[in-house]
């Protein structure tokens, strides 16, 4: 009885008539192997007992007992419900359990490409942020394709590019971007532009196709009347400073293109995003050479700028001057050497439908005796009437010095 009391508990059923009970023993001994014994309280089944199969909820496998009764006999009973045929049917949930955990695996796996480092996981397609307090920009870029050279390595110009970039972003995510090209919205208003006068850069390393570089740049105040931008850039996965790079800008008027004081509102305006420390390239004190034709190895005549060459303010980019001075530099040397510092000092503006040159000085011992060793330039880019746009100095380094270790550690001296 307590047997049959706590089975009633958990699969509670209706007592069966007499009639039924009969009919019910017969057909439970021919379906499920059950023997009623006399003086027994209940049914007791077999070890090997099985719930009778279902097929879309309905309990097949009885045809034999259904064959025995006669026609005009009452149809039988169901069987007696036992623990066995009352369990639920796990099936479909437990391949729906499964589906998912492969699917989410699936998932993980494709995701597995992920480097590990956190600086690495940065978007490096993203316009940047503002660290350090909000006085430092910082901006990743991925090396294209496009953007190596011949020595499967990122030219000078895709470097200046990245630096260009950043500062324009920087005055833009800072809430100080007015409708110039990097004007403030008081610069904007009484048409003032900011100008590049001297551009110092040093290269450690090029980073090659593919790489992710990080370039963090803030501003300082330079004399009165000007304003100081460094850059730093820095390999994501390695960490190495790659290149290091200094600058002084200008305001402009861009109706009269004569230079012009900051004004109270303006100053007002950038002096909280001003940074008080140094450079992160020492100033070069020593003066550009100005060369002329007797003085320059090479000459390049007849370079024109193209309307792609122009920006926003109706001027060449000054990335393209970097261009146009390397125009001179002689293959020999482009060809051992690798560009490792560059000091430019911009003295005019060069717009639309101007005829330049360019000229460079090469040492007096010659490229050829100077293939294993540094070399020192002098450029000078100019009007074909005579009047200087760009004075420059670049250095370099022998490629193969990359390879041995011996590379040229001018920057870090600097530093």
């Amino acid at each position: 009885m307590v047997a049959t009391a706590a089975t009633s508990s958990f699969f509670p059923v209706s007592s069966p008539s007499p009639d039924s009970a009969a009919r019910s023993t017969k057909l439970g001994t021919a379906s499920v192997g059950g023997k009623l014994k006399s003086g027994s309280s209940g049914l007791q089944v077999k070890a090997n007992a099985q719930a009778p199969p279902k097929i879309n909820g309905t309990n097949v496998g009885l045809a034999t007992a259904v064959e025995g009764v006669k026609s005009g006999e009452d149809m039988p009973s169901p069987p007696a419900r036992t623990f066995i045929n009352q369990l639920p049917d796990w099936s479909m949930l437990l391949a729906a359990i499964t589906t998912i955990f492969l699917a989410a695996e699936k998932q993980w796996m494709m995701l597995d490409w992920k480097p590990k480092r956190a600086d690495v996981l940065m978007d490096p397609f993203g316009i940047g942020k503002i660290v350090q307090d909000g006085l430092v920009f910082r901006q990743n870029f991925s090396i294209r394709s496009y953007e190596i050279g011949a020595d499967r390595t990122a030219s000078i110009e895709t470097l200046m590019n990245h630096l260009q970039e950043t500062a324009l972003n920087h005055v833009k995510c800072a809430g100080l971007l007015g409708d110039g090209f990097g004007s403030t919205p008081e610069m904007s208003k009484k048409n003032l532009i900011w100008v590049v006068t001297k551009m110092q850069v040093l290269v450690d390393r090029y980073p090659t196709w593919g790489d992710v570089v990080q370039v963090d740049t803030w501003v300082s105040q330079s004399g009165k009347n000007g304003m100081r931008r460094d850059w730093i850039i820095r390999d994501c996965g390695s960490g190495d400073i790659l290149t290091r790079a200094s600058s002084v800008w200008v305001m402009m008027n861009k109706l009269t293109r004569k230079l012009s004081k900051i004004p109270e509102e303006v100053r007002r305006e950038i002096e909280p995003y001003f940074v008080n420390c140094a450079p992160v390239v020492e100033e070069d004190s020593r003066k550009l050479t100005k060369l002329d034709n007797e003085t320059a190895d090479f000459v390049r005549t007849g370079l024109s700028p193209r309307w792609s060459d122009l920006d926003i303010n109706q001027h060449v980019n000054n990335v393209k001057y970097i261009g146009w001075i390397l125009e001179s530099a002689p293959l020999a040397m482009l060809e051992s050497h690798e560009l490792s510092a560059l000091t430019l000092e911009y003295r005019r503006e060069c717009v639309r439908d101007s005829v330049l040159q360019s000229l460079t000085a090469v040492p007096s011992a010659g490229i050829s005796n100077l293939v294993n060793s540094g070399i020192e330039c002098q450029h000078l880019l100019r009007f074909e009437e005579g009047a200087e746009i760009v004075r420059g100095r670049t250095e370099w380094r022998p490629k193969k010095a990359k390879n041995n270790g011996n590379a040229d550690r001018h920057s870090a001296e600097t530093a």
